[in-house]
């Protein structure tokens, strides 16, 4: 009995991972070969019922289907790649001070907060994040680190995970972007764009897995050009549309439809309700 118990165990588990495979080849085949169809990041992962950046918002993005989660990596005292927005951890745990000012022991003594109150997650290392989606959603790394050693050490957890093929490298700066090819140049980046002309520049100087753009200077005629040149168009919902999305339902994001068209990869707080709303318009696989 036992025997059969643990093949079927293991049969469950063989075919979960086959699934999970699966759905991200998906993914992957959509955002580099289907530009029309729209997906969906989740920013700081899905944290309507877990705190955010949380190993439990990591498995629920996944369970809802999302194709990007966004994290945010910081680096602790003794040299740890860890997962929070913020640099410091008064708002997410409670504690004072920084995420530097504390080993990552010294991290795991404070539980997450969700609504205001302890949960029974921790603050989870960048390795531990990466392993947990490896072979079922892609990643966007929000690198908080501003020293090429950290960026080194990012890179190297994310080749020894082997979970290059399915991260987006998010920098703040096209500038950036040759540094972390030499360290790596199969890992696709996604640099920011602050203005028209920039965007411009960047097309100009290599091609990206995605361009993050601003709504500031969005044009359907710029943002036309930069999906013939082969970019996603990174966009937020952040905020005002998230906001509208949650006083009326598809009042937000039918606003953001009308005014993005051409925004093909939409980052938001509303995850499960931004897929819905996207498979009813035939926009997502």
């Amino acid at each position: 009995m036992k025997r059969t118990f643990s093949i079927l165990a293991c049969m469950l588990c063989s075919g979960l991972m086959v699934q999970a495979q699966s759905n991200l080849d998906n993914i992957l085949e959509d955002f580099y070969h289907h530009p029309e169809r729209v997906l969906v990041t989740a920013h700081r992962a899905a944290h309507a019922k877990y705190p955010e950046n949380s190993i439990g918002a990591i498995r629920e993005a996944i369970r809802i289907g999302v194709d990007v989660i966004e994290l945010d990596v910081h680096e602790t005292k003794d040299g740890v790649l860890v997962i929070m927005h913020d640099a410091t951890v008064t708002r997410t745990t409670g504690k004072p001070g920084k995420i530097r000012d504390y080993t990552y022991a010294e991290l795991q003594q404070f539980p997450l907060l969700f609504n205001g109150q302890p949960s029974n997650e921790k603050i989870p290392t960048f390795e531990e994040a990466l392993n947990e989606v490896k072979g079922k959603a892609m990643l966007d790394i929000d690198f908080k680190e501003g020293t090429p050693e950290a960026a080194k050490k990012t890179v190297d957890l994310v080749e020894s995970t082997g979970t290059a093929p399915q991260v987006l490298f998010f920098l703040y700066a096209a500038k950036y972007a040759p540094m972390l090819h030499d360290m790596d140049k199969n890992i696709p980046i996604m640099p920011r764009s602050h203005n028209a002309a920039e965007t411009e520049k960047i097309m100009e100087s290599g091609k990206y897995a995605a361009i993050h753009i601003d709504d500031s200077f969005y044009s359907d005629t710029l943002m036309a050009r930069v999906r013939e040149h082969g970019e996603r168009v990174w966009i937020n919902a952040l905020g005002k549309y998230d906001d509208m999305e949650e006083k009326q339902k598809d009042s937000g994001f039918d606003a953001m439809m009308a005014t993005f068209k051409y925004a093909n990869c939409i980052q938001t707080n509303l995850p499960e309700e931004l897929l819905a709303y996207l498979k009813k318009k035939g926009l997502h696989r």
